[in-house]
């Protein structure tokens, strides 16, 4: 790929990143989808690892599919895409700035919800948008490595 086209693909990459952040903060903080209607009286917070992960496996049946799939995959799907972006549009990258960026984004969402009494503060969701961010980045290197590789065959096409 030409130095052109990567510029153009950094800044596609960053104008997709901010409008997910955009999204993200609005989802995790400001929607009412799921169940984040109102300021709650008391604060709602788990600090034990994998407390809430077990509760939703084990009451899986009573909760009901969705809301353990929205619990457990939807904390991991709804980070990916920030893995990936922040990938795409960053020069320095790498496995250990992904993990470090992703978990403190998590952070700073899992405290503004403390803080402010909207939804709740969840160790457990910390280490699933982590998990989210971390594969993001694996499907980044993924897609810059077939990249790589089809722009090494046609250089050698030529």
């Amino acid at each position: 790929m030409k130095q052109k086209q990567v510029k153009r693909v950094r800044a596609l990459g960053k104008v997709l990143f901010v409008l997910y952040i955009f999204f993200l903060l609005y989802f995790l903080i400001f929607s009412d989808w799921y169940g984040r209607s109102g300021v709650r009286e008391e604060y709602r917070y788990n600090l034990v690892l994998f407390t809430e992960i077990k509760r939703f496996i084990e009451y899986r049946e009573a909760l009901g599919a969705f809301a353990v799939f929205t619990n457990l995959f939807g904390n991991i799907l709804i980070f990916v895409p920030y893995g990936f972006f922040i990938s795409m549009a960053s020069r320095s990258r790498g496995f250990f700035l992904t993990l470090f960026y992703s978990f403190g984004l998590s952070l700073c969402v899992e405290v503004f919800q403390l803080l402010t009494r909207v939804g709740s503060f969840d160790v457990d969701d910390l280490l699933l948008n982590t998990v989210g961010g971390i594969l993001g980045y694996v499907l980044f290197s993924i897609c810059n490595v077939i990249r790589r590789n089809c722009d090494g065959g046609r250089k050698k096409r030529r």
